[in-house]
């Protein structure tokens, strides 16, 4: 099939502004088109993570997501506005990636992730990106895709400050390598301390922007490095990750 009749005219011009960077063009508008993306959490990480990956044509996006809007969420959940209380994240979620762009599959599980869902869910997709916001559902999304051999992107914010990584299995090491210890259960959270709703907004655009890379082949992914964003400071850090042999999930690659 030529690029030629595989784009259509709508699409040519919904991403001209892809398809004239290099490193994109048509062939890498096919690619995001039909490529499968899952989010876990559709929350304030995944809010605009969907948000970027719809508008760039990601083809197809799984979103998981148990919990429903609240109103403390949408000082940070942009997917969900004021008439979204009570209903279902991903429900809500599904309906504004649809508006932004009907032609995309989006798939929404509401439903608890749990460690035999994950099993289920993940090797049906690309790339997948974390944005939980607890340890136990991210040692169980590392634990998956290292198995699966999937890439994914995780994501954490705290108060003013956010941090993201990529894991690529067997290039690089794996959440566990950098966090083999669960935090204890009094560690702060945002709860406690709150989150600048703007940092899940930069995190989660930069998860955004590691899944389009991996799909298209391009730039240089957060392997080995972790990004550290500072809002008070208005600066962003480069933090060296290392794989560790010991490691239970990924030492043996």
């Amino acid at each position: 099939m030529t690029d030629n009749n595989f784009l259509t005219e709508e699409q040519a011009v919904r991403y001209h502004r892809n398809i004239l960077l290099e490193g994109v063009g048509r062939r890498g508008q096919e690619k995001l088109l039909s490529a499968g993306v899952l989010l876990v959490g559709a929350g304030g990480l995944g809010s605009p993570a969907a948000f970027y990956l719809a508008a760039a044509g990601v083809g197809r996006i799984g979103l998981i997501d148990n919990d429903t809007v609240s109103l403390s969420n949408l000082q940070r959940q942009i997917l969900h506005t004021t008439p979204d209380l009570d209903h279902y994240k991903v429900v809500s979620a599904a309906e504004k990636l649809k508006a932004l762009n009907p032609a995309l599959n989006i798939e929404p599980y509401q439903e608890r992730f749990t460690e035999n869902l994950a099993r289920e869910l993940i090797e049906k997709y690309d790339f997948v990106i974390d944005c939980t916001d607890n340890y136990k559902s991210r040692y169980i999304i590392n634990e998956n895709c290292v198995r699966l051999n999937i890439p994914f992107v995780y994501g954490g914010v705290l108060a003013w400050s956010g941090q993201a990584f990529t894991v690529v299995p067997g290039r690089g090491p794996c959440f566990k390598c950098i966090f083999p210890v669960e935090p204890p259960p009094d560690a702060p959270t945002t709860t406690e301390l709150g989150v600048l709703g703007a940092v899940p907004g930069v995190i989660g655009t930069i998860q955004a922007a590691e899944a389009v890379r991996f799909i298209l082949g391009v730039g240089e992914l957060l392997v080995g490095r972790m990004l550290v964003y500072s809002a008070l400071q208005a600066r962003f850090f480069e933090v060296p990750v290392e794989r560790s042999t010991d490691c239970p999930v990924c030492g043996k690659l």
